[in-house]
């Protein structure tokens, strides 16, 4: 891969930093292989467009993340063809196509396992009222270029028909990532006057690549972070998934608190600022929660877990409101576990979340203390039973919640802690073993209950299952004659 003229933004006779250099031409080297490996994709990809007298170029987050070593299997493009150029050139290349973004200039493939995305050059104009622009087409890659949201993003990959690649770089893109830097290519107020999404965006991009936003990325973000009541609920949504599913979320949850960010779109989350910790051992419930978020991250043994890790993060957000200063001059949050759960079925409501993420989420703030009150293992089967139902499908995630919780620095006391939920977990296995833990139902159906009382389907058969549920919690697996007369016997006394 060439590097064009435009990447070089050193003056004259300025010294030069011998080491960014060198890194910089072992990064670009790497990506350049990367993008030979792609060349069953890219070259044929080019010479389409060539054909049509039409430029392509790689661009964006593919070009950043094949620098870094990290690029998957989407790739976005950029061209000077119009999109029904490019819906031609899709048609006779890719596997499917589909054009729903068509009005915005983009249309999109599929091909060997890669999706691509071409977007025409653009050169949107905003009304700064909303987030959409007026769509408009440019002529130039600069120009196209200078209108995306951070400089990092700004980076492109001209594409040859024989396979040739050039790297391009107008605004200094390389520059920012080897600082580590998410700065805007113009000024950022103009920017995220343009689209207030951009803020949270660079925000996401500190917990995706582990940079730093810039001095000016940082104060703009902090001013202008009311202009985010601009922006819609779903696309926040969408920003602040992979905002705590990336490889740094602490420090941008830090971030979107410091900025106050956090006030306009999760307030909850900086509301634990206020409160204290009963037991005094972190600065308060807030880096407590950081503290929790983290250990629980440690704990997962596959994909980032967005579920546990908005559990963790919010499991003691009930706190402030359940704040109670007791006569020995100590602090207790009773029920906020409880408190919490609802708190959390608001917020993520209103943040367009799906009901099964919502009641996910809630039900693990909801059940998270519950362990505590095993005590020294001092649990009946009946309770271990009660434990592994309310958590349902949620176990494997709960055992990592209550784990990750333990953020007391006596080390006995935590070594004792993480006993006795070891302890726990063994009886649970027990059970497990002994019983269909997973499928806790009654010993009789509902046609036996119907058959044995006479009943039609109505409320009654519910009230008779409810309570061989009960008893089937209580007692463990009984035998037909065993539940039969048992349900008799409520019968009778009912």
């Amino acid at each position: 891969m060439t590097q064009s003229e435009s990447t070089s933004r050193a003056v004259a006779g300025a010294p030069v930093d011998a080491a960014r250099e060198e890194r910089r031409a072992r990064l670009l080297a790497a990506a350049a292989i990367t993008l030979r490996d792609l060349g069953d994709v890219l070259t044929p990809l080019a010479g389409r467009f060539a054909d049509r007298g039409h430029q392509l170029y790689l661009v964006g987050g593919s070009v950043r993340d094949a620098v870094l070593g990290r690029l998957a299997g989407d790739l976005d493009f950029t061209t000077d063809a119009r999109p029904e150029v490019i819906a031609e050139i899709l048609a006779d290349w890719a596997d499917t196509v589909w054009d729903t973004g068509i009005a915005f200039g983009t249309v999109s493939g599929a091909r060997h396992g890669h999706t691509v995305e071409i977007t025409t050059f653009r050169a949107d104009v905003y009304d700064r009222i909303g987030r959409n622009p007026t769509v408009t087409f440019g002529d130039t890659l600069e120009g196209d270029l200078i209108r995306r949201d951070f400089r990092v993003n700004a980076m492109a990959v001209k594409l040859a028909a024989d396979g040739g690649q050039e790297f391009v770089d107008p605004l200094g893109g390389m520059d920012d990532l080897l600082a580590g830097v998410i700065d805007t290519p113009a000024a950022p107020e103009d920017s995220f006057n343009d689209d207030p999404l951009r803020m949270l965006r660079g925000i996401r991009f500190v917990s995706q690549l582990g940079f730093s936003l810039s001095e000016r990325t940082l104060a703009a973000t902090t001013a202008m972070a009311g202009e985010i009541e601009r922006i819609t609920a779903e696309r926040i949504q969408v920003e602040l998934d992979k905002l705590i599913c990336g490889e740094y979320p602490i420090e941008a949850i830090d971030l979107l608190v410091e900025t106050g960010l956090a006030d306009r779109i999760l307030p909850e989350v900086p509301g634990m600022k206020l409160t204290i910790d009963e037991h005094h051992q972190h600065k308060d419930v807030y880096q407590h929660s950081l503290t929790v978020l983290k250990q629980a991250i440690d704990l997962e043994t596959g994909d980032p877990d967005p579920v546990l890790r908005w559990a963790a993060l919010l499991h003691d957000i009930g706190k402030p409101a359940t704040r109670r200063h007791e006569d020995n001059g100590g602090v207790s949050f009773h029920h906020h576990e409880v408190v919490g759960a609802k708190m959390v079925r608001k917020r993520m409501r209103a943040l367009k979340y799906s009901k099964a993420m919502v009641d996910d989420v809630s039900q693990l703030v909801f059940l998270h203390l519950r362990f505590h009150g095993y005590g020294e293992g001092k649990w009946t089967d009946s309770a271990v039973r009660r434990y592994v139902t309310d958590a349902g499908p949620l176990l494997d995630r709960l055992h990592k919640l209550v784990r990750a919780d333990c953020t007391t620095r006596n080390r006995r006391r935590a070594q004792r802690l993480q006993e006795t939920y070891d302890h726990l977990e063994q009886r649970i296995a027990e059970l497990q073993a002994a019983e269909d833990l997973n499928r806790v139902r009654p010993d009789l159906d509902g046609n036996a209950i119907m058959q044995l009382l006479g009943l039609e389907p109505g409320p009654l058969v519910g009230e008779a299952w409810k309570y061989l549920k009960e008893l089937r919690l209580d007692s463990g697996p009984l035998s037909r004659e065993e539940a039969e007369a048992a349900l008799l016997q409520w019968w009778a006394q009912r």
